[in-house]
């Protein structure tokens, strides 16, 4: 195994559009949210009742992918789509 040493060049990081794709159409995460913010951050999703939790699936970088009123909603949903569930911590 070759070592690198303190001066040679490393890699460059990755750039913000880089990372946001990585993982891109195979992972996805799960995130409860307030009706309220579903109405402001989605402006084209439809309108909900204000005072639910919504729990929303995104993918990894960020696009939402589906609405659901339970959890158990959208992780049914990433299985169907065959994407991978990861946690946020």
């Amino acid at each position: 195994m070759e070592m690198k040493t303190a001066t040679e060049p490393r890699e460059a990081p990755l750039t913000a559009e880089q990372f946001a794709q990585l993982g891109d159409g195979l992972i996805a995460y799960v995130r409860p949210m307030r009706s309220e913010d579903v109405n402001r951050l989605y402006p084209h999703a439809p309108q909900i009742a204000p005072g639910l939790t919504i729990f929303a699936l995104f993918g990894a970088d960020g696009a939402p992918i589906v609405l659901a009123d339970s959890e158990e909603g959208c992780i049914g949903n990433a299985r169907e789509n065959h994407l991978q569930m990861v946690s946020l911590h």
